[in-house]
């Protein structure tokens, strides 16, 4: 990126410090993922009748919630490979592992909160006895092994905006899941996913104030980063998805979501048509005619998307779909209708 860039991101420190740092909640106040698990600490018997309940109230769970619970927990347990991505944008890099800036101290401060949500659901569903453990570790050891390419280069302009995005989706899926585990009588999971939900709110809010900031600065660059980002699609981090047995594993977790409406190409659209509205990006001005072009483009295509959702969902509601079941080596090789 030009030096002239990358100093903007140097000027924005003060701002970071002030405006993003406060939202890191302190460690002594923050949950932790044992508050939500059985008490270890207990006397043998008291907590294998945690684990027992646990393992009662999850026993009916459906084999569907479970392969997009699973699916959502490794994409979490992925977490390394998302920090290496954040440390490769420009002028926003860790260069030390433990650089006292701001923008330093506010990755490591995300990373160190986003890695309860992997833990917890891990530890959760490892003591529910519901799904294939060995089968779940070695997608996370597959997925980490793979990495990641978000299509957002070293920009940081990108990488704010896929943030934005990529919060605010993780907000709704979890959000999603906690409803239909409450539905499925496991309030405690429905809490598990409702608080990691919380913190994935709170991350969103602070990329989307760094992208307004962007906005103000700099409202020809960051317009075109996101018409960019756009172009490109944004790419699911977990899209390197592999178990060493479906190749599409990935593509059919992805159907499951959709089908149980837990993330939908609906929701795509109504996460950018939010940020549209947040950024108030019709009413950007000051643009070049590159920016000018950029802002036509990014605030016609929510628009455009669900309308051929809504075409897509109309077609196949008139046509009927035969579906077919795809197995999930996560919960033991057992079918689920996509």
């Amino acid at each position: 990126m030009p030096q002239e860039k990358i100093e903007i991101f140097k000027s924005l420190e003060n701002w970071v410090s002030h405006n993003i740092l406060p939202l890191v909640k302190p460690i002594e106040k923050s949950w932790q993922p044992h508050d939500m698990l059985p008490d270890s600490s207990l006397p043998c018997d008291e907590f294998i009748d945690q684990v027992r309940t646990l393992r009662y109230r999850t026993a009916n769970l459906p084999d569907d919630y479970l392969v997009v619970l699973v699916g959502s927990m490794i994409t979490e347990e992925a977490l390394p490979t998302y920090q290496t991505w954040f440390n490769k944008l420009d002028g926003v890099d860790d260069k030390t592992g433990s650089c006292s800036s701001s923008w330093a101290r506010w990755s490591r401060s995300w990373t160190a909160e986003e890695n309860r949500h992997g833990d917890l659901l891990r530890t959760y569903l490892y003591l529910s006895g519901r799904v294939d453990m060995k089968m779940v570790e070695k997608t996370i050891h597959y997925l980490i092994a793979a990495g990641v390419d978000v299509k957002t280069e070293n920009n940081p302009y990108m990488g704010f905006v896929y943030t934005s995005f990529q919060e605010r989706a993780t907000f709704i899926t979890h959000g999603n899941m906690a409803r239909l585990a409450n539905k499925e009588g496991d309030p405690i999971l429905a809490r598990i996913c409702g608080t990691i939900a919380a913190d994935e709110k709170r991350h969103e809010n602070a990329y989307i104030k760094i992208v307004e900031k962007l906005l103000e600065v700099d409202p020809t660059g960051t317009m075109i980063a996101i018409s960019d980002m756009m172009h490109n699609k944004i790419t699911m981090p977990a899209h390197l998805m592999n178990d060493g047995r479906d190749p599409l594993l990935y593509d059919h977790f992805s159907a499951v979501s959709q089908s149980l409406r837990v993330y939908t190409a609906n929701d795509y659209a109504d996460v950018m048509e939010f940020l549209i509205g947040r950024w108030r990006l019709e009413k950007l001005e000051g643009l070049t005619s590159e920016g000018r072009h950029a802002q036509e483009f990014v605030c016609g295509l929510a628009h455009r998307i669900k309308r051929l959702y809504q075409r897509a969902e109309e077609r196949a509601s008139k046509t009927k779909v035969e579906q077919h079941g795809v197995k999930f080596s996560w919960i033991f090789n057992k079918e689920v209708l996509i």
